[in-house]
C-alpha cells in the first residue's frame, strides 16, 4: 500500500466529542480528500509527516446511520460521510455523489471534519451545507461547497467555489495549467496572488464592482462589472465570477 495507516478508530456515536479518528502517512504529491454533506470542513497544516482527520457528529437524526468511510487509492486517501438515503457504497460512486447533493429530510445529522495536512500533500475538501476552510497549507488545494464560505490559503495553487457564500483564496504559486476558477453566486470573490503572476483574467459580476491591485492590459469589453484583461504576459486563465457581490484581485504583500 502507498499509505501506512497508523490508526483508524470510531468512538461511540453521540452529540459531542470525536466520533471518528484516522491518521496515516501519505507521500508527497498524494491527495487527502474529504467529502461531507452537512457540516463544516476545517483543514490546517500538520505538525509532522502524519495526516490526521477527526469528525464529530451533531444535530437531529440517527447518528449511527451516518457512516464515515475511508478509501485508499493510488492517488491518495478519500474520507467521506455516507448518509442512509444514498445509493452506493463508494465515496466516488456517481450515484452516491448525485444523492450527496440532495437534502436529507429524514436525517439532518451534521458531520464536522477537522483535518491536519502534511507538507507536500494535496488537499481537497468538498461539502454541501457548511463552510470549508483550509489555511496554512503547502501544496495545491481545492475547496468547494454549496451553502457556506469557501476559503483557502496555501503556498501551492488553489481553486475555490461555492453558491451561497464568500470565496477567499490566497495562493503562493502562479504557474497553474489551464484555467483556475473562483466562483460564487451570492457572495464576494477575493483572490490574492503572488506579485510575479502572468494570467489572462476573466472577471464577471452582476451586482458588484471589480477591483484589482495589478496593472491590466484590457482586451475586449471593459466595464465596472465585466473585465477581460491580461496580467503580465498572460498565458493561463484566471476566472472569477459572482452574481451578487464584488470581485477583488489582490497582490500579496
Amino acid at each position: 500500500m502507498l499509505l501506512t495507516t497508523l490508526a483508524i478508530a470510531a468512538a461511540l456515536q453521540g452529540t459531542q466529542g470525536q466520533d471518528f479518528r484516522w491518521s496515516g502517512r501519505l507521500a508527497d504529491g498524494k491527495t487527502l480528500e474529504i467529502m461531507g454533506v452537512n457540516g463544516e470542513i476545517r483543514a490546517g497544516a500538520a505538525g509532522g509527516a502524519t495526516a490526521e482527520v477527526t469528525a464529530s457528529k451533531s444535530g437531529r437524526g440517527d447518528h449511527e446511520a451516518v457512516r464515515i468511510k475511508v478509501e485508499e487509492t493510488d492517488e491518495g486517501v478519500t474520507i467521506c460521510a455516507i448518509y442512509p438515503n444514498q445509493v452506493g457504497d463508494s465515496c466516488h460512486d456517481r450515484q452516491t455523489q448525485k444523492n450527496r447533493r440532495r437534502n436529507n429530510d429524514e436525517n439532518n445529522v451534521e458531520v464536522d471534519f477537522v483535518v491536519r495536512v502534511p507538507e507536500g500533500v494535496r488537499f481537497v475538501g468538498r461539502t454541501v451545507n457548511g463552510s470549508v476552510e483550509a489555511t496554512g497549507l503547502t501544496a495545491d488545494a481545492e475547496v468547494s461547497t454549496v451553502n457556506g464560505d469557501a476559503s483557502v490559503s496555501t503556498r501551492g495553487w488553489a481553486e475555490a467555489t461555492t453558491v451561497n457564500g464568500d470565496v477567499d483564496a490566497t495562493v503562493g504559486r502562479a504557474d497553474w495549467r489551464g484555467s483556475a476558477d473562483f466562483q460564487t453566486v451570492n457572495g464576494t470573490v477575493t483572490v490574492t496572488l503572488p506579485g510575479s503572476v502572468d494570467a489572462d483574467v476573466e472577471a464577471r459580476t452582476v451586482n458588484g464592482e471589480i477591483e484589482t491591485d495589478f496593472p491590466l492590459t484590457v482586451t475586449g469589453r471593459f466595464g465596472p462589472r465585466r473585465l477581460n484583461g491580461r496580467i503580465g504576459s498572460g498565458g493561463r486563465t484566471l476566472s472569477l465570477e459572482t452574481v451578487n457581490g464584488a470581485i477583488r484581485i489582490r497582490r500579496a504583500s
